[in-house]
């Protein structure tokens, strides 16, 4: 089993290198791919040569789906297993990667999950707008078993997922929802795991 981080990034300078550092303790080859980004946002990323760190630059931004697509191919291309995807805004506990890295150990063939625990402070139409998109989810995998379709924080098992990744056209942001149904229709198992957001 061979595992990277795979973050897909677009103009968020503010928080990578902070990202950066905080995965670099795991050990893992970092990969970033820069979705078009503007200059501030390229400078952040030459700033991150003290890391384990592969930048694959986009020239033209094609969206969150078709960054991760490049992402999962050059994974796939180089050995890799396991992706396990990280949002470049640095919003999730990074503190919970070791226990996500040891279920994928224990299920390697299984989709893994964060099912997000939102604080007081989280938009009410952030909690109902996510509760709107798992219902369709839900529907169109004829699966009950979703708790949330849109965290960016998963481990996606590569060989496994090859086929339901060929068959997404989504290449925005809608691809996290459209991959994990995907997934389910091709009969990939998920592991749930509890995250703060």
């Amino acid at each position: 089993m061979k595992t990277l981080f795979l973050i897909p990034f677009y103009n968020h300078p503010e928080k990578i290198k902070a990202l950066c550092e905080a995965l670099a303790r795991y050990d893992l080859h970092i990969l970033i791919v820069d979705d078009g980004s503007n200059e501030a946002s390229k400078k952040a990323l030459e700033n991150l040569s003290e890391f384990d760190v592969e930048i694959l630059t986009r020239e033209q931004n094609g969206g969150k789906g078709a960054a991760l697509k490049d992402g999962f191919r050059h994974a796939l291309q180089n050995g890799y297993t396991h992706a396990f995807q990280i949002d470049a805004d640095f919003q999730h506990d990074i503190s919970e990667v070791a226990e996500f890295l040891e279920l994928s150990k224990r299920y390697p063939r299984d989709l893994i999950m964060a099912d997000p625990i939102y604080g007081e402070d989280a938009p009410k139409s952030r909690f109902y707008g996510r509760k709107i998109t798992n219902f369709w989810v839900k529907i169109n995998s004829l699966s009950s078993d979703i708790k949330d379709a849109m965290c960016g924080f998963r481990i996606y098992p590569l060989k496994e997922l090859e086929s339901a990744i060929s068959k997404s056209s989504s290449n925005r942001m809608e691809f996290d929802m459209e991959i994990l149904v995907n997934a389910i229709r091709s009969g990939v198992e998920i592991k749930w795991i509890a995250l703060k957001v």
